[in-house]
Parts: C-alpha cells; sequence; structure tokens
C-alpha cells in the first residue's frame, strides 16, 4: 500500500471515509422521505471545521464561522485556511463574503464560502457533519450552531486533542488541559505530543491568555509548553460554547488543528465503552476500533479489538488489557496489553468520556472512547454519516451520507470526495447485524464498503472500515425532528495525524 504525505484518518478523528470500490455509474437516487428539513433549519452563527489534505496531498485545515439567513443566503463570517504548501494569509483569518447554501429534506445539504464547499448532513438545526466538497481537497469536520460565548461563560478546566503534521512536515499528534479563567487566562495545563514517533510528556503548560475576537472573527491564544519539548503555539480558536472550542494552528511553526471539550464535571467513565482511533505505523495507515470495560480510574479489563492496518485485517477482536500506570495533572499514563499497536495510552477525561493519545515509539496515534449507554442501532431513524480514511492508491477520501434504517438495512444518499475528485448522490444501500450475544459491536456491508460498529449510544455509533480497500474511520449520529432540540450525543473526535513513509518507525518496529 503506498503511503502520501498527509492526512490519514481521523482522528477526528478527527476524521471518515471508503473508496476504491466505489467506481461505477450507480442511479441518481430520490432522497429518503425521512427528514423534513428545510433552508430554515440553518439559521444563525455556525462554526464549522474540515480537516484533511490538498489535491497535492499537503496537509489541509480549515475552521472558521458563516452567519446564515434561514432563506438560503449566507451573510459573512470568517475563515482560516492553513496549508504548508500555499503562503499563509494575514491574518489567517479571512472574512467570508456573502454566498449561499442548500439543504434538502433528508438534511444533506452545501454551503459555498468563496473557493469552498461544504458538504454536511445535518443531525438537528443546531449540528452536523462536514465533509470540504471542492477541487481545493479533502477533508471531514462538523458544523455546530455557536451560542452566545463570553470569557465567564468559558471559564472552566478543557481537553484538546489536536493532529497535523510538525515544521518538517512529520506526523504529529498531541493532547493536553488547561484551565481557562474567567478573565481570559490560562493558569495551569499539561500537554502530551508524540511527534513524528517520539514520545515527549507531561509538559507544563505555562500562564497565558485566550483573547475573544470580534464579530464573526476568532479567539486568539499561544500555548508555551515547558519540559521535554519546549514549544509556543498560536491559535485561532472559535468557541462554539461553554462546552466545546475548535483550535487551528496559525504560526506556521506547526500545524496542528482539533478540538478542545470541557472537563467540568467529568471523570473516566466506569464500565462498558467504545472506541476508535487510527493513525500510522510503520505499514503505512492504522485504524482500530472496539470494547472495553474500565474500572473508573485508569485501568481496562475485557478489551476487545479490531484492526485494519493498512489493508490488513487482524482476526476479529483482538482481546487486550490496561493498567494504570501513573496520574498527572489529570492525565492518566496507561500501559497496554495485547493491544495493536500501542502498548502505551496517555488519556484525558472529557464529558461521557476520554480522549486517547499513544505515547510509545511504534506508532502515532489518537482517538477516542465513549461510555456506552446503549446497544442498538435504532430502525426506521434518519442517520447521518461521516467515513474518512486513506485508500489503496494513498490518496484520503472523505464522505457523507444520509440515509434511514431497517432493523436490518438502510438506504439513503452518499457524496465522496476522493482528495479533490467529487462524486455527488449515490445510492448507499446495506444491510448490518448485531454480534450475538449483543454487545453493541456489529458488522455491516454496503455497495461502497464494509465496516464494524460500535454503538455508543441511541444516537452515536462508532465505524471503523473493516475491508481491504480502504483504512477508515467514522461515526454515524441519529437525526432529530427539525427544529426540536437536539438529540443529547458525545463530542465526536476522530483525529487524523498525517500519514508519511517514515524510516524511524521501521528502524523501532
Amino acid at each position: 500500500m503506498s503511503v502520501r504525505n498527509g492526512f490519514v484518518l481521523l482522528l477526528a478523528l478527527f476524521a471518515l471515509t471508503f473508496l476504491v470500490a466505489c467506481g461505477g455509474s450507480s442511479p441518481k437516487a430520490v432522497p429518503p422521505p425521512s427528514g423534513g428539513f428545510t433552508a430554515s433549519d440553518l439559521n444563525g452563527t455556525y462554526v464549522f471545521s474540515s480537516t484533511g489534505l490538498d489535491s497535492s496531498g499537503a496537509f489541509l485545515a480549515i475552521a472558521g464561522t458563516f452567519v446564515a439567513n434561514g432563506n438560503g443566503g449566507i451573510t459573512g463570517g470568517t475563515m482560516d485556511i492553513v496549508d504548508p504548501s500555499v503562503t499563509p494569509a494575514s491574518p489567517v483569518a479571512q472574512a467570508i463574503p456573502s454566498g449561499s447554501y442548500t439543504i434538502g429534506q433528508d438534511g444533506r445539504g452545501q454551503a459555498k464560502l468563496g473557493a469552498v464547499t461544504l458538504d454536511f448532513a445535518l443531525t438537528s438545526s443546531s449540528h452536523g457533519l462536514v465533509t470540504e466538497f471542492d477541487g481545493l481537497g479533502s477533508g471531514s469536520g462538523t458544523i455546530d450552531l455557536q451560542s452566545a460565548v463570553t470569557l465567564t461563560q468559558l471559564a472552566g478546566s478543557y481537553a484538546f486533542s489536536l493532529a497535523g503534521v510538525d515544521g518538517s512536515l512529520n506526523p504529529t499528534a498531541t493532547m493536553g488541559s488547561f484551565t481557562l479563567g474567567a478573565t481570559g487566562n490560562i493558569t495551569t495545563g499539561v500537554q502530551d505530543f508524540n511527534d513524528d514517533g517520539f514520545p515527549f510528556l507531561a509538559n507544563i503548560i505555562s500562564p497565558g491568555t485566550l483573547t475573544l475576537g470580534t464579530g464573526t472573527g476568532p479567539a486568539s491564544t499561544t500555548l508555551t509548553t515547558t519540559g521535554a519539548l519546549p514549544v509556543s503555539l498560536a491559535f485561532d480558536v472559535y468557541p462554539i460554547d461553554a462546552t466545546h472550542m475548535k483550535f487551528i494552528e496559525t504560526d506556521y511553526v506547526q500545524f496542528l488543528a482539533g478540538d478542545a471539550f470541557t472537563q467540568v464535571g467529568a471523570s473516566i467513565p466506569s464500565g462498558p465503552m467504545v472506541f476508535t482511533a487510527a493513525g500510522l505505523d510503520s505499514n503505512g495507515p492504522v485504524a482500530m476500533g472496539g470494547l472495553m470495560t474500565s474500572d473508573g480510574t485508569g485501568g481496562f479489563t475485557g478489551g476487545l479489538e479490531d484492526v485494519n492496518d493498512a489493508g490488513t485485517l487482524s482476526p476479529a477482536q483482538l482481546a487486550f488489557s490496561g493498567a494504570l500506570g501513573g496520574a498527572v495533572g489529570g492525565r492518566v499514563i496507561v500501559n497496554l496489553s495485547g493491544f495493536t499497536p500501542a502498548i502505551q495510552w496517555v488519556i484525558y477525561p472529557i464529558n461521557g468520556g476520554i480522549l486517547m493519545l499513544e505515547t510509545d515509539s511504534l506508532a502515532i496515534t489518537a482517538g477516542t472512547a465513549y461510555a456506552q449507554t446503549g446497544q442498538t442501532i435504532q430502525a426506521s431513524q434518519g442517520y447521518g454519516l461521516n467515513l474518512s480514511g486513506s485508500n489503496s492508491g494513498g490518496f484520503e477520501e472523505d464522505d457523507i451520507a444520509e440515509f434511514t434504517t431497517t432493523s436490518t438495512s438502510f438506504s439513503g444518499l452518499v457524496d465522496l470526495n476522493d482528495q479533490g475528485s467529487l462524486t455527488s448522490d449515490k445510492a448507499l444501500t446495506g444491510t448490518y447485524a448485531p454480534d450475538s450475544p449483543a454487545t453493541g459491536r456489529g458488522s455491516a456491508s454496503t455497495n461502497f464498503f464494509t465496516y464494524e460498529y460500535y454503538v455508543a449510544s441511541g444516537s452515536t455509533v462508532l465505524l471503523l472500515e473493516s475491508d481491504t480497500n480502504q483504512v477508515g474511520v467514522g461515526t454515524m449520529e441519529l437525526q432529530t425532528t427539525p427544529g426540536s432540540a437536539a438529540v443529547a450525543r458525545p463530542a465526536i473526535s476522530i483525529v487524523h495525524p498525517a500519514a508519511r513513509a517514515h524510516a524511524n518507525l521501521r528502524q523501532r518496529k
């Protein structure tokens, strides 16, 4: 499997795709009857993101806001585009000219923001899944209605998960936590890095400041660390609400993007959890998914893992366990036994789950795990789907779909972006079957790809592609009735560490 510079998946991850098997000429299908979405369901200021690759294979991250008028018009906004192969704008955050958007009854739609087009599947009027859908490149992310935010409302502890490339364009993933005060002061923090297979752990985040922007513009902050990896990185920050912010690095020292989630009231869940993770090892792109039981302190028992390593599938459900290795600053080191490829994680609690970063030299992977509160995919419902990954040609693909379910099957429409090569409105059909006895894990097969799925709740399902054509991870999210309150769901963060053939990783294997 050839591997090109750029993003593999995502984490967040980050990040969610399929293809290679998606050639052919499936007829254009009629949108499923479920839904009832209209242009009025996009009304207000929305925060959006996309992380992936440009059309030449370089890292590409986009984050920003746009203002939708509820009638198909975009009246303003701000957007950061970061690409190491392109001379940066000054400032990186640039105003979005007026634009337009469309929404079909199934919640699928597009927003045109100058040269950037976002393809999305709304799950409510306040949230949706996003794929960049233009010739510039490909990426995955989210769209969320922005609540009025002040520094007082944002005050609290946050855990963050970022991924991309370092200044030498080597793959990098990092996680950490910080405390934000009511005046914008950052008072305490810790940060871990996996930079090109070199772990740098428990770096201290120095005191700093987060400054809010004006209008639709971003906030800004600089995270400065001391310790094994002293570095100072500047970010634009797009707050969504008091629980969630988007980060995108703007200094071109490194190239990182991702999410920060509130830790207020958070702890490591106890009991059954589901997870996905992805990144890069010496073979190329690698993705994992599975089930595990948490003791609530950082120990995991009864873990079952599925692995897709550069298109080679492991025997289903490899057994693994994890033991507490130490705790520093609200994060926990976990030593793993029987897991592939990681032998050590650092984990950070967020509400309803944990963020996970591999902290050994065997691979660069990151992911998320969520407390499992349900075990079944709901029948006769509409779901949005986002899948991102790396296909057998080494290209990133990001795809977005909406479909309706029965108790054993689903059907709908999918749009495919193969690193800037676009395919729209393909019929998506498939079947799914849960494990027996029921665990929340199951297998699905579609006319484009196959995957294992892991039910986190009645509204959120994590996905791991399980065919040999592509390595990918993703998410399914239940759609709610337009205009109603969004279904409560964990904040999905799929990280996409950049993929490249690398001798250092091979030497360590």
